[in-house]
């Protein structure tokens, strides 16, 4: 049974947070982990204070461009120790490949 646009949007949102907080925290990083387009990936980041995580990017110092990695501060109602028990079923739900 597909997943509906709720349920694989939270999923999505869920699966990004858990990617950033173990270290893919770039908007490359997580388009090469989940096959996403990049518009997607950036939409998905920005909307992860809908579910009040609070994410933040951080620039690496002397970097120009933009370079550097986005930061989870705050899970605020989302329990990560869950997010991360099930991070397999949520990537495979969405139809991502598997994490190298």
């Amino acid at each position: 049974m597909p997943l509906s646009k709720t349920r694989s949007s939270f999923y999505r949102r869920l699966y990004v947070a858990h990617l950033v907080a173990t270290g893919t925290a770039s908007v490359p990083a997580i388009t090469a982990a989940t096959g996403m387009p990049r518009r997607t990936a950036q939409d998905t980041l920005g909307a992860l204070d809908e579910l009040d995580i609070r994410c933040e990017f951080e620039p690496t110092p002397g970097e120009r461009h933009n370079i550097g990695a986005f930061v989870i501060r705050d899970w605020g109602p989302i329990d990560p120790a869950w997010v991360a028990a099930h991070a397999e079923r949520l990537r495979d739900a969405l139809g991502y490949p598997p994490r190298r």
